[in-house]
């Protein structure tokens, strides 16, 4: 498993680099770690489906409840270019 992550302030037009996390910390309620963990599950379901088409899930499609939260993106271990 990686975990990478962009800065919040980026300026406007500027190509960002995704770096290397070594910790996450998720603040949230008991109801959405929930509905992650949910994403997540359906996420590890639909990548073993696909198999190596699988390129990657992002929670704000599964749930549109997190479309102002910050992105939370699953790629497969396979794939770099998430």
């Amino acid at each position: 498993m990686k975990l990478y992550g962009h800065a919040i302030a980026t300026p406007a037009g500027q190509a960002v680099d995704r770096e290397a996390l070594s910790e996450i910390t998720l603040v949230a309620s008991p109801t959405e770690l929930r509905r992650i963990a949910e994403f997540l599950s359906t996420a590890a379901t639909t990548m073993e489906r696909m198999g190596e088409t699988y390129r990657h899930a992002r929670l704000s499609d599964w749930d549109r409840s997190f479309r102002s939260s910050p992105r939370f993106v699953v790629g497969s271990s396979d794939t770099e270019d998430v």
